[in-house]
């Protein structure tokens, strides 16, 4: 396809894993196929640098964007794609989230060389994540199989170095994103997709979200098409609830909004206790919803919900 008369010439700013380089080529393509001119600046964070302590302990999910923004900031890029559960549910000031793209399989994916599931891992076994959410489910769902003998240890590192932890042995099974491993072509790896009654996904999990400047308006037009309405509206509810909460990754919360069949959007949402003293916290909600104010105020109401159900709000944390 031939520029348009409007065509930009765009830099997408993106992490270097393998997972992030196929993201930012998909939006590369499908901005390309719109008449853009399009060239990629990866750059590694700080997120991915720190490899020997859990995000909750080191300045949270902010680390992975911050190079980024810093780069959309300089100039020395346009926009930025992120993995939208990666992003803080605040940006900074100057910037906007100018589309959310159509979701991938946002459901948790059980990966294990031999065991099917949770109920097939053998005994004292070790069970891969560092996500505080999926520890606190994880644990809630051993404690139901009454195997008090498996461990939850931390797993970092980038989709491939995961999977290379596991197949080194130094894990029975862990629970990766369904999406990325999906996105990656490695589907085959996935032994169980644990569906939201079992595992509820974090808020934007398996979304991708495009940032740019807030004074760049001819980027928020262009990227216009490539936004998804109904994907938008799910995960501004989920986010709400994140913000609502003070989430972040130093806190164990769920948030999963999907249509009803008559087209309603519902909103389930999960908050535990890392120090395993008090059981799940769950509450839930359903509305009528057409724009991104309605899906907040149902984000709202369901935060309020699940706060006097007995969640405790954190403190968000500062992102340095």
């Amino acid at each position: 396809m031939s520029p348009s008369p409007l065509a930009l010439n765009i830099t997408i700013a993106t992490r270097e894993s393998r997972l992030a380089l196929w993201q930012a080529n998909h939006v590369k393509a499908l901005l390309e196929g719109r008449g853009h001119r399009v060239t990629l600046l990866g750059m590694t964070t700080l997120g991915d640098q720190i490899l020997d302590r859990s995000l909750s302990k080191v300045g949270g999910k902010g680390l992975f964007v911050k190079e980024l923004e810093l780069a959309l900031e300089d100039g020395r890029a346009d926009i930025a794609v992120h993995s939208l559960k990666d992003v803080p549910m605040d940006l900074p000031a100057g910037f906007a989230l100018a589309c959310v793209m159509e979701r991938e399989d946002p459901r948790d994916a059980w990966v294990s060389p031999h065991c099917t599931g949770l109920a097939d891992l053998p005994p004292n076994a070790v069970v891969g994540t560092s996500s505080l959410r999926r520890q606190v489910l994880l644990r809630a769902a051993l404690q139901a199989l009454h195997r008090d003998d498996v461990r939850i240890e931390p797993l970092r590192g980038n989709l491939d170095t995961r999977l290379r932890k596991l197949d080194e042995g130094q894990y029975h099974a862990i629970v990766l994103a369904a999406a990325g491993l999906k996105r990656l072509g490695l589907e085959p790896r996935i032994r169980h997709i644990f569906e939201a009654a079992e595992s509820l996904p974090a808020a934007g999990q398996g979304a991708l979200g495009i940032e740019v400047r807030a004074d760049r308006t001819d980027l928020l037009e262009a990227l216009a098409p490539l936004a998804h309405q109904p994907t938008w509206l799910r995960v501004a509810a989920e986010r709400t609830v994140s913000r609502a909460m003070g989430g972040s990754c130093s806190m164990p919360l769920a948030a999963f909004a999907d249509w009803t069949p008559d087209g309603d959007l519902t909103l389930d949402t999960a908050w535990g206790d890392t120090d395993g003293v008090h059981a799940l916290v769950r509450a839930n909600g359903r509305a009528a919803v057409r724009t991104l104010a309605e899906a907040e105020a149902l984000g709202q109401r369901v935060s309020a919900a699940l706060r006097a159900a007995g969640a405790v709000p954190h403190a968000p944390l500062a992102e340095g």
